[in-house]
């Protein structure tokens, strides 16, 4: 009820607004910006980070080494962001140095911006104490395995030369370390000696409120943070809106008076703050208007970099024979089951997703590398009578019940019922559906107890091999149990490669052996759409899935 009288109440302040705006013959606008981008953030701690809203809002206050940055043909670019200037060394052992020289940049509370702040968060991020999803981020800087394994923090190659310099050493070449690493929010610089006041400050709070009351954050006050980024918190009421105004601090242009967040709790929602006037931005549609925007050629959506998959269990039978789960991939018709997820889906033809970059400019990954799973109709037939006759050869037997584990949220259930059916009507395979919670699954993921099952796999980098790499042998992320030294052999290589040609031909061999031995089956890719309205310009979008707000500008009425 409260969201309900919240979102009434949004819109009509925004049409009294607009009617007050548009009055008497004027056309002035306000310059702040106000957007829907999602539910409300879960953290305000660079290190935590995790969804869309998160990253967008973080990345407004806080600026690592590197920034995305919109161009006036609306492509995005890595561009230097605390970082002045880089440079790259190749060492004789295989590493690589990069070396930052930071601008003379401030935090909010005037202090300057120092290597030691990079130094602290990187640490910080990498500690497995933290538990930070967002740690793997770091797992190409030399001795962050160590670290991982319990080594001191000061085995990370990440050091300060001085206030204004940082050396970071990685443990082989990787080219994409600028554009998808050091943009990241979740790299963004901290203090230390705020995060230990503010930690302070919280513990003394929680105590005050008593042993019953939830504990409290060091960044629950956004108000009250040191940030080094375009904007400051203003005010925040939390699961209702958030203010951001332009920094004084910060070093660039900031094109708009500041940007206010109103928080939905649903895509409909969302459009309906939007469709009723009360923000000029969202990027949560319904279905509905996803559907029509895949439909508009002048509006198509824009990849995600998210796969859902089925998992299958490489370490017990039957998923063990690659002929079973040949059999059940092939059984599988995708264009059923991508209608099923909804006007945003496309049949997966591989296992990394379109909007993944080929490489110095080149063609997208997806589309170099063809479709390595047939998703026509005209030939679902065909790749059937293949599967019954790969199953027939294999070590299925009827005494096998399998199980099929899924995340009950969205379309999921749907799916889950029709694959079952699927493999039933086609192969006589018997699969009992199960809805678990996502910790759930992925327990039993961890533990390898499961037989079949579904996760929406999404990255943290947009780069292929950020898909590949988690199913090398024995690499901790190998769920699936999959063992193959040819496929460990190519993902060796492309961590080393100094050719960047070699290495993306490398990245298409391993996708394709994945899938030839059928680690995992691909079932649908996802893509994007969002609304800024006329009269505002300069939005930018990380291919993540998150926007930057500093370049939007109100574009004035004639």
């Amino acid at each position: 009820m409260k969201r309900t009288k919240r979102l009434a109440a949004l819109i009509l302040s925004a049409a009294l607004c607009a009617g007050l705006l548009t009055g008497c013959g004027k056309t002035e606008r306000s310059s702040v910006l106000s957007v829907c981008a999602g539910d409300d953030v879960t953290t305000f701690d660079p290190a935590y980070v995790s969804t869309a809203a998160d990253n967008t809002v973080v990345g407004s206050l806080y600026e690592g080494l590197m920034r995305v940055s919109g161009g006036a043909d609306g492509a995005s670019s890595a561009v230097e962001g605390m970082a002045k200037k880089v440079t790259v060394e190749e060492n004789f052992d295989g590493t690589t140095t990069y070396t930052f020289h930071l601008r003379s940049a401030r935090w909010s509370d005037g202090r300057s911006v120092t290597a030691q702040d990079f130094v602290y968060a990187w640490q910080r991020l990498a500690n497995p104490l933290t538990l930070s999803p967002n740690a793997p981020l770091l797992s190409v800087v030399q001795g962050y395995d160590a670290v991982r394994a319990g080594a001191e923090l000061s085995e990370l190659a990440v050091s300060a030369k001085n206030d204004s310099t940082l050396e970071v050493v990685l443990s082989g070449r990787y080219d994409w370390f600028l554009s998808e690493i050091c943009t990241s929010p979740a790299l963004s610089p901290l203090r230390q000696d705020v995060v230990q006041t503010l930690k302070e400050a919280a513990q003394d709070a929680s105590a005050q409120d008593g042993p019953d009351a939830a504990p409290r954050k060091w960044w629950s006050d956004p108000t009250k943070l040191v940030t080094n980024g375009a904007y400051t918190a203003a005010a925040y009421e939390p699961g209702e809106s958030l203010e951001l105004t332009p920094s004084e601090r910060y070093y660039g242009h900031v094109a708009n008076d500041g940007v206010r967040f109103a928080f939905a709790a649903d895509a409909d929602e969302a459009w309906a703050l939007y469709s009723g006037g009360a923000v000029d931005f969202t990027y949560a549609l319904p279905d509905d208007q996803l559907t029509q925007q895949a439909q508009d050629g002048q509006h198509p959506l824009t990849p995600e970099l998210s796969v859902c998959t089925v998992l299958f269990n490489g370490a017990q039978l039957p998923t063990s024979d690659p002929s079973v789960r040949r059999a059940l991939t092939l059984a599988v018709d995708r264009q059923s089951i991508a209608a099923l997820a909804g006007g945003a889906a496309q049949a997966a033809q591989g296992l990394v997703p379109f909007g993944v970059s080929g490489g110095d400019g080149g063609e997208d990954f997806r589309t170099e590398g063809g479709d390595l799973l047939s998703t026509a109709t005209e030939d679902l037939e065909a790749n059937r009578a293949q599967a019954q006759e790969l199953l027939a050869g294999s070590d299925y037997e009827d005494r096998y019940d399998l199980e099929y584990l899924y995340v009950d949220e969205g379309p999921a259930a749907q799916i889950a019922a029709a694959l079952a059916e699927q493999w039933q009507s086609v192969l006589n395979v018997r699969v009992r559906t199960r809805a678990v919670t996502e910790p759930e699954l992925y327990t039993a993921l961890r533990a390898g107890e499961y037989d079949l099952a579904c996760v929406d796999r999404s990255v943290l980098f947009g780069d292929a091999e950020a898909f590949l790499a988690p199913f090398v042998s024995r690499s901790g992320q190998d769920v699936v149990v999959y063992e193959n030294g040819a496929y460990d052999t190519l993902l060796r290589i492309i961590d080393s490669a100094s050719d960047p040609a070699a290495r993306l031909a490398c990245l298409h061999d391993a996708e394709a052996l994945l899938l030839e031995d059928a680690a995992v089956c691909p079932l649908y890719f996802t893509g994007t759409a969002w609304k800024l309205r006329e009269g505002w310009s300069g939005l930018c979008r990380d291919a993540r899935g998150w926007f930057s707000f500093m370049g939007v500008a109100a574009v004035s009425s004639s």
